[in-house]
């Protein structure tokens, strides 16, 4: 428990960091670059100060941190050279005519209350890399080993389908197009599918440590965040306001979450 409360006050100081940030740049989407640094932070801590066996410890914290350091910075590319996104400029909205009216806090303290959510979820996110950083068993598990395979196939699938996304977006061409290359000709969304991979195989990771079959919750409340929150619902609502019957032809046609071959 001292060390889940370590890792929780470690990610709550790093998102007011974050909040004092994005008070100077005016855009809230910089707790979205702090979101795979906070996981990170966490699973390098458990690594550090966990009772488990070594190995195991610092090979949950290398797979956590690869792919938390690739969200940064991937996020903090499109974040800082981009206006604040239609989700948080939606939030402002939402919360200023209360705010004016001084029946509620600030816009900014609202957003610190927000920022401190992200670092209480992912501590919560992060149990997983705890109760295997416990295990004090020598050698790995098959479903460590198995684990491990699904993570690199979801950092792989991930990181291609974020190239592909960056590569035809780069195309004066492509303006105003969706994106059908490589894996998005399968997937709507393929970039959300293998990060769902990534937190079933933290999951499957942890199941081989005693309560680790506990977490799995994580990849259960991910899938939910993906698919009706931040990832695919927000998605689409945004590129139909903004590629009509072109994004509506490619959701009759394509999969939308688990790559698949095309309809009809």
């Amino acid at each position: 428990m001292s060390l889940y409360l370590s890792a929780l006050a470690l990610l709550s100081l790093s998102a007011f960091g974050a909040w004092l940030w994005h008070l100077k740049l005016k855009n809230a989407g910089v707790i979205d670059i702090v979101w795979g640094a906070n996981l990170a932070l966490a699973a390098l801590l458990y690594a550090a100060f966990g009772s488990g066996w070594g190995p195991r410890r610092w090979a949950i914290a290398a797979m956590v941190t690869l792919t938390g350091l690739r969200l940064s910075y991937y996020l903090s590319r499109r974040v800082l050279s981009h206006p604040e996104e239609g989700r948080y400029v939606a939030l402002r909205e939402e919360w200023g005519p209360s705010a004016r009216s001084g029946k509620a806090l600030s816009i900014e303290l609202k957003f610190l209350g927000f920022f401190l959510f992200q670092a209480l979820l992912a501590s919560l996110l992060s149990l997983p890399y705890l109760l295997a950083s416990r295990n004090a068993t020598p050698w790995f598990h098959p479903l460590e080993l198995a684990a491990a395979a699904l993570f690199f196939l979801g950092f792989l699938g991930e990181s291609l389908a974020d190239a592909q996304l960056a590569a035809f977006k780069a195309d004066a061409l492509s303006k105003g197009k969706t994106c059908r290359n490589g894996l998005w000709a399968y997937s709507r969304h393929p970039n959300y599918f293998f990060e769902w991979t990534l937190w079933l195989s933290y999951w499957l990771y942890a199941c081989a440590s005693p309560y680790g079959w506990a977490t799995f919750y994580a990849p259960a409340l991910m899938l939910h965040f993906l698919l009706n929150v931040t990832g695919v619902k927000a998605t689409e609502e945004q590129c139909l306001r903004s590629r009509g019957e072109d994004y509506a032809r490619y959701q009759r046609e394509t999969s939308m979450f688990v790559p698949w071959f095309k309809k009809g």
